[in-house]
């Protein structure tokens, strides 16, 4: 089939070139315009766009999709499908324009996470497994009849960097396969209402006081959240450092069976940092004050010593 394909960031990639090395043809690569960011306001271009650039395929940059020069070059490149990783919303003049419809590949096992942040929020909310599925776009966002699904275990201590990296493999994978489904006319979607079990949860965008830690929360809860922010936004919690009140970003903790105030810390000033929760505690393994990089807790501590006795604390 002759394929467009539409997405920006990394996660995207991986599907990109797996279509790319299928016996499907990309036609077309619609991927965010070039944005300026940063102090010098240096030219930043998306990772789908790279790879279109490096393949040289055609690449399209809409500014708006409902823009009538895109929406005639978007028709003349003769696509059988388009397919959508990681992208924005998509007004229906341009999910409707293919013949045989639009495809989604979401993060999470549908309709279970529906949003923005499904893989966040499955490792917040301390679940076991999750997985990737490929949908029919319609009307309503993450809610078209589902096509594939493939499952994967999430580990106790997995992060959602590191969920990240293992989905974008597998769903690549399940989305080809999707792919060959739909040339052969064995597409069979399933609505979502016949999946439905009155336990879906929501995925929404993650915001900054989503991030704060609320130390009162068990140690779990807390673990749960901070490896589900890791590396991407990052857990944050204020922190009495040097007398002054600081945002301390957490990447990563350890549960412990030992009981302490809430936001206490307890050290041994070399190797150890543990903080009390509602619940348990948990060992800080690394983390950030402002102005410096992010660290081991063994060289966080190597930098200065803490006063058990004065206000060092998590709050």
């Amino acid at each position: 089939m002759k394929i467009v394909f539409m997405g920006t960031p990394e996660f995207a990639v991986a599907s990109l070139d797996a279509i790319n090395k299928s016996k499907h043809e990309i036609v077309g690569v619609v991927t965010n315009v070039d944005k300026k960011s940063g102090r010098g306001q240096k030219v930043t271009v998306s990772a789908v766009k790279k790879y279109a650039v490096e393949n040289n395929l055609p690449l399209l940059q809409p500014e708006k999709f409902k823009n009538e020069t895109f929406l005639t070059e978007l028709k003349a490149l003769n696509a059988d499908l388009f397919v959508v990783v990681a992208f924005r919303m998509l007004p229906e003049v341009v999910w409707g324009m293919p013949p045989k419809g639009t495809i989604n590949l979401h993060g999470s096992i549908l309709p279970n996470y529906r949003g923005a942040a499904p893989l966040n929020w499955a490792i917040i909310n301390g679940d076991k497994q999750t997985g990737v599925s490929t949908f029919f776009i319609e009307r309503e966002i993450d809610t078209g009849e589902v096509i594939d699904i493939a499952k994967v275990a999430i580990g106790e201590n997995e992060t959602v960097g590191e969920l990240h990296d293992k989905l974008m493999e597998v769903g690549a994978k399940t989305l080809v396969q999707t792919l060959d489904k739909i040339e052969k006319g064995e597409a069979k979607g399933i609505p979502q209402n016949k999946l439905l079990t009155g336990k879906e949860r929501p995925a929404p965008k993650i915001f900054k006081e989503t991030c704060q830690i609320d130390w009162s929360k068990s140690a779990q809860e807390v673990h749960n959240l901070v490896r589900g922010l890791s590396p991407y936004p990052v857990a944050w919690s204020k922190f009495m450092f040097k007398g002054k009140e600081v945002i301390a970003k957490i990447y990563k903790t350890q549960l412990v069976k030992e009981t302490l105030p809430v936001g206490k810390i307890k050290t041994d000033n070399k190797k150890e940092l543990i903080v009390g929760c509602g619940e348990n505690a948990v060992k800080i393994l690394a983390l950030q004050l402002p102005g410096k990089k992010r660290v081991d807790i063994q060289s966080f501590l190597n930098g200065f010593k803490i006063d058990i006795e004065s206000d060092y604390f998590f709050s």
